[in-house]
């Protein structure tokens, strides 16, 4: 069967990009440090738009901050940061540029004590959950996990990362796989 006529998670709907992000990405367990921090930033870009809109963007993000690494990232001004306000390829808000940077600085906070990665998995025990929900409809928006993983990162100077940010990341980055039932990309 083409990948054009799998059945997947009717959220991706018919754009190819977002199909591709579908297939290659989300739901997929990633313990790489660079790609969590980016995936992280990202999800709290998203707050109040569609992911598609952040998806189409992620290319110019990665140009825009230092494809993702903090330690590049903690070294960018004020008024480099603001100068990213008239880059049209990048969602436009000052407290969402900002908080890429106050989001590197609490990454390294934490690395201090902890490692980011075992960090963030630990609020799934250590391995993905797998949920097989049978629709779109039964899959939460947050639950308790996304909750304490919420309420953590906040505690250690993190932003934009509430409840729900927190659980669109785990199902981006495989810490709950949520595919429904009928998609190709389920766990059996």
């Amino acid at each position: 069967m083409s990948k054009a006529k799998l059945n997947r998670c009717p959220w991706c709907g018919e754009d190819p990009l977002y199909q591709r992000y579908h297939d290659e990405e989300w739901g997929v367990p990633v313990r790489d440090h660079r790609l969590l921090f980016e995936m992280l930033c990202l999800e709290g870009q998203q707050a109040g738009l569609s992911w598609i809109t952040v998806l189409r963007k992620r290319e110019r993000y990665r140009q825009q901050f230092c494809n993702f690494e903090p330690a590049k990232i903690i070294m960018l001004s004020d008024s480099q940061l603001d100068k990213k306000l008239e880059d049209a390829g990048i969602i436009r808000h000052r407290l969402k540029i900002h908080a890429i940077r106050d989001n590197a600085r609490a990454y390294f906070t934490l690395q201090e004590n902890t490692d980011f990665a075992d960090f963030l998995w630990d609020f799934v025990g250590g391995e993905p959950r797998l949920n097989r929900p049978k629709t779109m409809r039964s899959v939460p928006a947050t639950t308790a996990e996304s909750d304490a993983m919420s309420k953590a990162l906040k505690k250690r100077g993190f932003r934009f990362v509430g409840s729900t940010i927190c659980y669109a990341f785990m199902q981006a980055t495989g810490m709950v796989n949520d595919h429904i039932q009928s998609c190709w990309r389920a766990p059996k």
